[in-house]
């Protein structure tokens, strides 16, 4: 039985598990404040049972136990209201120590923030028991929870998507596994489910989506992580209108429902085009909060009409700004080869308090204007039929309009819960520069996998600095 539930058996016998919060002795009676994750239940052992009550005086914190005994009211004057047990308590009759701990590294009853960060990440599972990272991590399955029901009354269809893929060019580094069985060639792990969405409104599902898990190998980033998750959709015979307004749709009910402490600014979200934000903001990810300092407030704000492409100065190129699927505002295939500068796409950004927490666009169906835009970044057409062939031969059996977008579900938790990072509303998250310190990876093979996989490790010497 869970703590919290005690409050329903008064004088009925139970038993509940747990660890021992802390402990304090009054005369010939023990107190333990016994917790388990719907929070603390006082525990009462009495002189009266000697041997019980010596087993009781042996428990130190962090211990987990088992207690059987009769759910009593306080009295009174005895009752305390900051926790919902508080009008209770619980009479031991037996008490089982199922296992002890060691004294813990570091402290839980704080918020933890004075505590140096990396210290907490090599002992996440223990951070974790602080009430403030356990409450984030609850906070976080119910947003899901939410978006999920959400989507499907809205007739959307969940669907998971490989993890093994295939490396295409979409703005980062893959992070390639190698193959056993087809030595010398390699799956990548998905920056995204772009290409399978896509693929999926090809197969007729016209509403799809999933809470993703998504990897990019990005050099070392305060705020990143290595792998992220988001919610990711796509909707056939659409316009960006129903899209953007199904997102805002989405989130206005998520916040009334979950966080009425909130006050959203303004509804209808407003639409800023990249152009304004950057010259009245010099940001395409303004702050539009009347006050910053005040956390209750939430300023969404979709920003569109971006440009298609990007030069890159370095590989004298141009780039997609967003993702070569991308639909431009033109079909023009000339048009896309001749001023690629002018062209604008049909991408739109979702933005809260001055964060980007989302983006999304109309795909490019027809193969002629994606091929347009890949040769315009300067891949070969046999570059192009060898990597997104199975994408270009798809759109050839009856492919519909499409678009969606990808809202971050870390990044809006940080925001929505006030926390620094997104490393706080993250079960075991990573450090800036990709390391697991709890797990101590990345590590070392053993050779015999390496043999296996017919990888052979190249040591280099450092360059002196």
């Amino acid at each position: 039985m869970l703590n919290i539930e005690a409050v329903k058996y008064i004088n009925k016998n139970v038993k509940v598990c747990g660890w021992v919060n802390n402990w304090r002795a009054h005369g010939q009676i023990l107190f333990i404040d016994l917790r388990d994750v719907s929070g603390l239940l006082q525990v009462v052992f009495s002189s009266k049972d000697k041997a019980l009550y010596e087993l009781a005086q042996k428990l130190r914190p962090e211990w987990v136990i088992g207690v059987e005994g009769r759910v009593k009211e306080r009295p009174k004057g005895m009752r305390n209201p900051k926790i919902e047990t508080g009008k209770v308590e619980l009479e031991a009759e037996s008490l089982a120590i199922l296992s002890k701990a060691k004294t813990l590294p570091l402290a839980i009853d704080t918020d933890g923030y004075e505590i140096n960060e990396e210290k907490r990440l090599k002992y996440r599972y223990l951070d974790i028991r602080r009430e403030r990272v356990k409450n984030n991590l609850i906070c976080r399955q119910k947003v899901i929870h939410f978006i999920r029901e959400f989507l499907i009354k809205e007739g959307f269809i969940e669907v998971e998507t490989p993890i093994l893929t295939k490396s295409t060019p979409e703005g980062a580094r893959d992070f390639l596994v190698p193959s056993r069985l087809q030595p010398g060639k390699f799956y990548a792990l998905p920056q995204s489910p772009q290409q399978y969405k896509q693929l999926l409104m090809v197969a007729g599902l016209e509403k799809y989506f999933q809470i993703a898990r998504c990897f990019r190998d990005e050099d070392p980033r305060a705020d990143r992580q290595a792998e992220f998750t988001q919610l990711d959709l796509e909707m056939s015979f659409v316009e960006e209108e129903d899209i953007l307004k199904l997102t805002e749709n989405l989130y206005v009910s998520l916040i009334k429902n979950l966080f009425p402490e909130k006050r959203i600014k303004e509804i209808p979200f407003p639409r800023i085009t990249y152009k304004t934000a950057m010259k009245k903001y010099k940001t395409d990810k303004p702050d539009l909060r009347n006050n910053k300092n005040n956390p209750a407030e939430l300023a969404f704000a979709f920003i569109v009409d971006f440009p298609m492409f990007e030069w890159k100065k370095e590989e004298k190129r141009f780039e997609a700004m967003h993702h070569p699927f991308t639909r431009p505002q033109t079909d023009d295939i000339k048009e896309i080869k001749k001023n690629p500068e002018k062209i604008l796409a049909q991408q739109y950004d979702f933005i809260l308090n001055g964060y980007e927490i989302g983006g999304g666009s109309l795909r490019s169906y027809r193969p002629e204007v994606l091929e347009a835009v890949f040769e315009t970044m300067g891949h070969k057409k046999q570059e192009i039929k060898k990597k997104f062939g199975h994408l270009l031969e798809a759109f050839e059996y009856g492919v519909p309009p499409h678009g969606g977008i990808a809202p971050g579900i870390d990044r809006f938790l940080a925001i929505i819960l006030n926390e620094p990072n997104i490393r706080e509303v993250i079960a075991f998250s990573k450090t800036g520069d990709n390391r697991d310190l709890m797990m101590d990876v990345p590590s070392q093979v053993e050779p015999t996998q390496l043999q296996e996989l017919q990888i052979k490790i190249r040591k280099t010497k450092r360059r002196r600095k």
